[in-house]
């Protein structure tokens, strides 16, 4: 695989536009990626970033994905071209170990770090950003490393080096970090959390985040959206919905930009069942192609599904079959078969009535249900009074 002229090392010194980052880690995924149409333009952009970077090892993981024999001159002139630029670093760094102070140390030792990063030598960079933050004193400058670390570990979803760094930055801010890389924090465990399905976690952190999002390393701000809309819609209950997502401005700002994301947000809301489900179908080819969420993508469509079907039948205490499926757009046999399948793994109260072709739903009853588990509570003391009282006696 061939190689265009490489440009010289770009500035490694500002995190907030380093964008591009992450999203290599996106197009990496795309090649994989089953019914990816445009698959030589998402080639010729990993290929532009590896030149640009001079990443080896990035260009290297691209002829692998794509089972192209590697040019050894391409790859020999990307090395060639590190070397060089951490040559140059080295002899910066001798200069300010003679001559200079720590915090001009410290900020060689920075951009050595970030060239190992910004070329994809994981190891080396994990290594060169332990020993910046070895020679770091400020907390502000301690976290912009640990948030280095945390998007390499986001790049390759690696959840040993995010635990451990999501912990120290945690105790890098209590010891008195600013707000605005607190906020950026928020988003970095949001995403994360989302890669394990943890979704309602990431939708309070998300959400926490919507009007001071400043990550723009991570991902656009209308993708933050989108991804907010995503987790809430698991997570929150219809008036949270109504107060967090649906009428919040800075959601409402930017959620044009994405109308099957609307569709999918307002649709629910508005008890448009046969909206939605289409909505959903369009969301599920998106979540498919996310990396953080393609591994849970069945796990999210089984979900909104439950989300609709609970929201449609709270409203009637029974309710035609036909009807039910008529107002989602499903054959009835379909329907059958999804309602059985949540009320027999316990999700959904209810029940149906074959013969008459009715679904009745079970109310919870919220007396009986507390009356229940103080009886229990009681039958359980009373037995370890018993025990205890024998034990006396004895």
């Amino acid at each position: 695989m061939a190689s265009a002229e490489a440009k010289p090392v770009v500035d490694v010194e500002d995190p907030l536009k380093e964008q591009w980052y992450l999203a290599t880690a996106q197009d990496m995924f795309l090649l994989t990626h089953r019914g990816h149409a445009d698959v030589a333009a998402t080639q010729a952009r990993i290929l532009a970033t590896a030149t640009e970077r001079h990443a080896a090892p990035l260009y290297r993981a691209l002829c692998n994905a794509t089972e192209a024999m590697p040019d050894a001159s391409v790859a020999q002139a990307m090395e060639d071209a590190t070397a060089a630029e951490l040559k140059k670093l080295d002899e910066q760094l001798a200069t300010a170990i003679e001559n200079e102070g720590e915090s001009e140390i410290r900020a060689v030792l920075y951009r050595r770090a970030r060239v190992h990063m910004n070329s994809f030598d994981k190891a080396k960079a994990l290594a060169a950003f332990d020993e910046t933050y070895a020679k770091t004193v400020p907390i502000g400058q301690k976290l912009d490393v640990v948030f280095c670390k945390l998007r390499m570990g986001l790049y390759d979803l690696d959840h040993a080096i995010l635990k451990d760094n999501f912990a120290k930055a945690k105790e890098l801010l209590d010891a008195g970090g600013d707000w605005e890389r607190r906020n950026r924090l928020k988003v970095y465990e949001a995403l994360s959390l989302m890669s394990i399905r943890e979704f309602k976690q990431a939708a309070t952190l998300l959400l926490d985040s919507v009007a001071t999002f400043t990550a723009t390393e991570i991902c656009s701000y209308e993708q933050f959206i989108a991804y907010a809309v995503l987790a809430a819609q698991l997570a929150l209950d219809r008036p949270t919905m109504k107060a967090k997502v649906v009428d919040a401005p800075e959601i409402l700002a930017v959620i044009g930009k994405m109308p099957h994301i609307e569709s999918f947000l307002n649709s629910l809301y508005n008890c448009q069942y046969h909206e939605f489900m289409k909505a959903l179908v369009r969301v599920i080819d998106d979540v498919s192609a996310d990396r953080y969420l393609a591994r849970h993508a069945r796990h999210y469509y089984f979900e909104c599904r439950l989300v609709a079907y609970k929201q449609f039948l709270e409203s009637y205490s029974s309710v035609r079959l036909e009807s039910m499926a008529r107002t989602f757009g499903l054959s009835v046999d379909f329907l059958d078969r999804e309602l059985s399948m949540y009320i027999a793994s316990g999700r959904l109260r209810c029940k149906i009535d074959q013969v008459a072709g009715v679904i009745v739903t079970k109310r919870l009853n919220v007396k009986n249900t507390k009356y229940q588990a103080t009886i229990k509570e009681g039958d359980l003391l009373l037995n370890r009074i018993q025990k205890l009282s024998r034990v006396i006696n004895v």
